[in-house]
């Protein structure tokens, strides 16, 4: 089904009071802004990175037209990796400041394309991502009912990481087990969900897995129910086996211990796609920002409610629902 159009969206707000959600949030993923002339990715797709801020303003405007937007999350990948490194601070702060227009919180997380231009001690900070030592992992409750998580799927990362620290020496050790190619952002020769053991994937540490298994547990005892966010996609269903959390199996094992988890949300793989997994759990990576030729637009908001979580996409961003 097509992304309604904004016109669309707006008037789905429209209705009785027996069917209004408990919450609803805004969603975007990939904006990749950077002040260069259009390009392609490695795989020949068109690339608009001056255009991607227009569909950020678009989102905002929208969202705070909407007037009932809890929270909005950007699902990672703020700024491209091919903007200039003198310009990655300002371009960086640029882009937040188009998120803080919008009337209520919003929440970061971080994908490749950011720790390609900053360091996560300057990333987080401006962010304001409320990780400790560096990590980028954390969770908030919108309501009492819900709890959502955020995922750092570049805890274990060849890049973000200083070139001593042991995380990076952990992700160099996988990458060359794992990946022949002297190319470690290739996956050429690689079958499967092999594919994934790429430089602009990264894995969840143990520390991040047994965090997420305490949040999990609390929320099962608080009887709330969940949805996970992070900007790399967590089975194989939903997106390119080269767009994978290295580690998606060891995650998606702790999130399947337990009946709160219902929706997973990701970025990373820009055509977006949709999978129920065998569990049950709903996975949806969304259609990149970074993507629309000028005129055309990719994100959403989704409503929340008792039985079933609803994404309202515009216009290349697909609508989605996902019954619990």
């Amino acid at each position: 089904m097509r992304g309604r159009n904004i016109t669309q969206s707006i008037r789905l707000m429209m209705g009785s009071a027996a069917t209004q959600p408990l919450f609803s949030f805004g969603v975007i993923a990939d904006v990749q802004y950077a002040d260069i002339p259009d390009g392609r990715s490695f795989l020949g797709t068109p690339r608009y990175y001056r255009n991607s801020i227009l569909v950020l303003q678009r989102a905002v405007e929208t969202w705070n037209k909407h007037g009932n937007l809890k929270f909005v999350i950007n699902m990672g990948d703020i700024v491209d990796g091919f903007c200039p490194k003198d310009q990655s601070l300002a371009a960086t702060k640029k882009l937040v400041q188009e998120f803080d227009k919008f009337e209520g919180p919003v929440y970061h997380m971080i994908g490749n394309h950011c720790l390609y231009n900053l360091p996560r001690e300057e990333l987080l900070p401006l962010l304001k991502i409320p990780g400790r030592d560096g990590n980028a992992y954390y969770d908030f409750s919108p309501t009492p009912e819900y709890r959502v998580v955020v995922l750092d799927g570049y805890d274990i990362s060849a890049v973000g990481w200083s070139q001593d620290h042991p995380k990076t020496i952990a992700a160099l050790k996988i990458l060359e087990e794992k990946n022949p190619n002297s190319d470690k952002n290739s996956p050429e020769g690689l079958v499967d969900v092999e594919r994934r053991f790429v430089k602009y994937n990264g894995g969840v540490g143990e520390k991040q897995l047994q965090w997420l298994d305490n949040v999990l547990q609390d929320a099962t005892r608080s009887n709330q129910r969940v949805i996970v966010c992070g900007h790399v996609p967590m089975s194989p269903g939903v997106a390119s086996k080269a767009a994978l959390l290295w580690n998606f199996d060891e995650v998606m094992s702790v999130i399947h211990k337990y009946d709160a988890v219902k929706v997973c949300l990701s970025g990373h793989d820009h055509k977006g796609g949709y999978f129920v997994d065998s569990r049950g759990v709903h996975h949806r990576s969304l259609e990149a920002a970074l993507e629309c030729p000028p005129g055309t637009y990719s994100f959403g908001y989704i409503d929340v409610y008792e039985n079933k979580l609803s994404l309202v996409g515009v216009d290349r961003m697909q609508s989605t629902e996902f019954e619990n």
